[in-house]
């Protein structure tokens, strides 16, 4: 059965890529509505806000002495890498 999308509907794509502002709380009202009556319809992004609100919890109590020292070399030299590929130039 194929059913046609209603232009305020939104896919969970645009969910996914939406979750950080709705749990910031800077969605405009039509949006966070739009978004809420997603969640209500998809249990499957329901369950991603769930996950992204454990993790935002579980992080939120890690401390430098917790990671292992081998674990932070690797996410400094992700960190350093990311950065020198944001200051390189737009290539043409």
């Amino acid at each position: 059965m194929h059913l046609l999308r209603r232009p305020a509907d939104l896919a969970c794509q645009q969910v996914v890529e939406l979750v950080t502002e709705y749990l910031e709380d800077t969605l405009s009202r039509a949006d966070r509505t739009r978004f809420e009556f997603h969640l209500r319809h998809c249990p499957n992004c329901t369950a991603y806000l769930d996950q992204m609100r454990a993790t935002i919890v579980a992080t939120g109590t890690l401390r430098a002495e917790d990671v292992a020292p081998d674990m932070l070399a690797e996410l400094t030299e992700l960190f350093r890498g990311w950065r020198s590929e944001e200051e390189l130039p737009d290539q043409p």
